[in-house]
C-alpha cells in the first residue's frame, strides 16, 4: 500500500505541476494572452481533413454464442472474438501472477441473462470492431488480421457514413495484416510514406475508431523504431509511438505530417487495458510489400534461409569469438534448406546479409522474408573467429506444417543407462540420462533427435542461471557432438573447474546455444 501511495503522491504532484503550466494565466506586461500561431493549428487540421476520409470503421460478426451470467467479457470494440485469450489489443494470455498481462484489454460489461432463460437465452451473433485504411481507390482496405479473423460478416463504414459489405482478399497472421475489399471506386486513399525518412521524435497522428468512436485522431511522436521481440507477431519491426491508441484502433492509420501512411496501428502495451503511451504499429516497410502480395496473389510468399537463429549475448559473443554483440547465431541448419547447400554451419554468426550489417535476429528474419525467392545474395559469417563470405540462393519458406514434418538434426540409437553426473566443473550440478523410448514419449522428443536429456538441474547452480532446464536435450558440448552418455562423459571430462561450457540444446524441437559460466 505504501508503494501505491508513493506512486499516487508522485502522480498527484506531477499533475499539479502540469496543471499550473497549462492552465495558469501567463503574466504579461500588457495583460494580453499568448496566442498559438494559427499556422500550426491549421497545419494539423489540413492533414486531418486529408487523412480521415481514407480511414474506415470495421464491424465484424463472427458465429454465435450463448448469453449468460458467466459469459466472458464482451468484446464490442476489439477482436477477434471467440479466440482463446485476448487479441493484440487485448494482448497475450494473462500475466504470470494470474492477473491480466501487459497487453490486457479493459474490463467489459457483464451481460445479464434473458428473463426466463435458465442458461441466459438463445445464441446471438458475437460482434467486434476495429479500423482499416483505404490504400487503393478501387476499394482495397488494409487492416489487422485479428480484426477480421474468422469473420462471418464484415461491414465497412466510410467517413461519409455509407455502409459497405466487405470480403477478405487475403490474410497474413505472421505480421497480423489483412486485406479486405468493398465494391466501390474513386475512393479517397492514403499514399505510402518512406520508412527510411522516419526518425525517433517525429510527430505522428493516429487515426481510427477506438471503442467504436470513428474518425478519432490523436497525436504523438515516434518513440522508437525497429521494435522486435514484442511477442505479438512472428515478424516484428514495430514503430513505437505515444500517440493515444486504444481498443478499436486496430488496423487504423499512423501517418506523418505529410499525411502519408507510415504504419498500421496494431497493439498497445498496457497493464490496465487503456492507453499508457506505448503503442505499436506495423511499419510501412513491412506493411506495403505484404499488402501488395495479398492483393496480387491472395497470400504472402517469403524468402527462406533454412536456419534457426538466436540473439548474441555477451557470453555467446565470447564463446564464438565475435568481437561485437551483434548478428545472429545459427543454432540449427535445416537439412533441406538453401543455407546448408551454401555452406552455412551450426555455430556460424551471420553478421552481413546482402551487403548490409545484421544487428539483431528480428532484423535478419524480416530481411530474408522480404527477399524474393530465387535471389542470389551474399552472406558474411564469422566461424571460429574468421570471416567467411558465402553465396546463397534464397528459397521459398515452407508452411509451418511442412517445417514441423522436416527431418530433425542428428540421429543415433539411444543407449540404456542410469542418470549420470559430470566431474567437478560447471556441469557438476546436472544429472543427465540416455533417451530411451519411454523418455522420448514422455517428453515428446522427436524420433531422430540424439543426445542426452537433462534429468535434474540444481537450484541456484550456474547451469540454472544460464537457463538450462529439465527436459532439455544436450546435443553438443563445446562444439563436440553428443549422441549418448559416452559422448557426454568424454566431453564433460575435458572441462576444467574454472572453464565455461557452451551447450547446444534441443528444447521442444527448437535448437539454441547456452553458455554456462563457472
Amino acid at each position: 500500500m505504501k508503494a501505491k501511495l508513493n506512486f499516487l503522491i508522485g502522480s498527484g504532484l506531477a499533475g499539479v505541476v502540469v496543471a499550473v503550466l497549462v492552465f495558469a494565466p501567463p503574466v504579461l506586461k500588457d495583460s494580453t494572452a499568448a496566442a498559438v500561431p494559427p499556422q500550426l493549428s491549421q497545419g494539423f487540421s489540413s492533414i486531418v481533413k486529408a487523412v480521415t476520409p481514407a480511414v474506415v470503421n470495421i464491424q465484424v460478426t463472427q458465429g454465435e454464442r450463448v448469453r449468460g451470467p458467466r459469459d466472458p467479457r464482451r468484446r464490442d470494440h476489439e477482436g477477434p472474438p471467440g479466440r482463446p485469450g485476448p487479441g493484440p489489443f487485448g494482448g497475450p494470455p494473462p500475466g504470470p501472477f494470474g492477473g491480466p498481462g501487459p497487453f490486457a484489454e479493459p474490463p467489459g460489461e457483464q451481460e445479464e441473462p434473458e428473463p426466463g432463460a435458465p442458461f441466459g437465452g438463445p445464441p446471438r451473433p458475437d460482434m467486434s470492431g476495429g479500423s482499416g485504411v483505404i490504400i487503393d481507390p478501387n476499394g482495397y482496405i488494409l487492416t489487422n488480421n485479428h480484426v477480421v479473423d474468422r469473420a462471418s460478416d464484415i461491414k465497412v463504414y466510410l467517413s461519409n457514413k455509407k455502409e459497405h459489405s466487405a470480403k477478405v482478399i487475403g490474410v497474413d497472421p505472421k505480421t497480423d495484416l489483412a486485406i479486405i475489399k468493398i465494391e466501390a471506386t474513386n475512393l479517397p486513399y492514403l499514399k505510402w510514406g518512406n520508412y527510411d525518412e522516419l526518425q525517433v521524435g517525429d510527430i505522428v497522428l493516429a487515426v481510427g475508431s477506438p471503442f467504436g468512436l470513428s474518425q478519432t485522431v490523436t497525436m504523438g511522436i515516434i518513440s522508437a523504431l525497429g521494435r522486435g521481440n514484442v511477442g505479438i507477431a512472428d515478424y516484428e519491426d514495430f514503430i513505437q509511438t505515444d500517440a493515444s491508441i486504444n481498443p478499436g484502433n486496430s488496423g487504423g492509420a499512423l501517418v506523418n505530417l505529410k499525411g502519408e501512411l507510415i504504419g498500421i496501428n496494431t497493439a498497445i502495451f498496457s497493464r490496465t487495458g487503456g492507453n499508457e503511451g506505448i503503442g505499436f504499429a506495423v511499419p510501412v516497410s513491412l506493411a506495403k510489400p505484404i499488402a501488395e502480395s495479398l492483393i496480387k496473389m491472395g497470400k504472402v510468399v517469403r524468402g527462406w534461409l533454412g536456419v534457426a537463429i538466436q540473439e548474441i549475448t555477451p557470453d555467446l559473443a565470447k564463446a564464438f569469438k565475435v568481437k561485437e554483440q551483434k548478428g545472429a547465431l545459427v543454432s540449427d541448419v535445416n537439412e533441406q534448406g538453401p543455407a546448408l547447400k551454401a555452406g552455412i554451419q551450426r555455430g556460424d554468426v551471420i553478421v552481413e546479409f546482402d551487403g548490409k550489417e545484421v544487428q539483431t535476429v528480428s532484423e535478419l528474419r524480416n530481411r530474408v522474408a522480404q527477399t524474393p525467392v530465387g535471389t542470389k545474395v551474399s552472406v558474411k559469417v564469422i566461424r571460429d573467429g574468421q570471416e567467411k563470405l558465402l553465396t546463397i540462393h534464397i528459397g521459398e519458406r515452407p508452411s509451418d506444417a511442412m517445417l514441423a514434418r522436416g527431418i530433425e538434426p542428428g540421429s543415433a540409437a539411444p543407449e540404456a543407462g542410469e542418470v549420470r553426473k559430470a566431474p567437478l566443473n560447471v556441469l557438476s550440478d546436472l544429472r543427465v540420462r540416455a533417451i530411451d523410448e519411454e523418455t522420448r514419449a514422455q517428453l515428446n522428443i522427436g524420433p531422430k533427435t540424439a543426445g542426452v536429456v537433462v534429468a535434474h538441474v540444481q537450484a541456484g547452480s550456474a547451469a540454472e542461471q544460464a537457463g538450462l532446464q529439465r527436459g532439455d536435450v544436450i546435443q553438443e558440448i563445446n562444439r563436440q557432438t553428443i549422441t549418448g552418455l559416452k559422448d557426454y562423459e568424454a566431453a564433460s571430462a575435458k572441462i576444467k573447474k574454472d572453464e565455461n561450457a557452451v551447450l547446444l540444446v534441443n528444447r521442444q524441437g527448437n535448437s539454441l546455444f547456452i553458455v554456462i559460466n563457472p
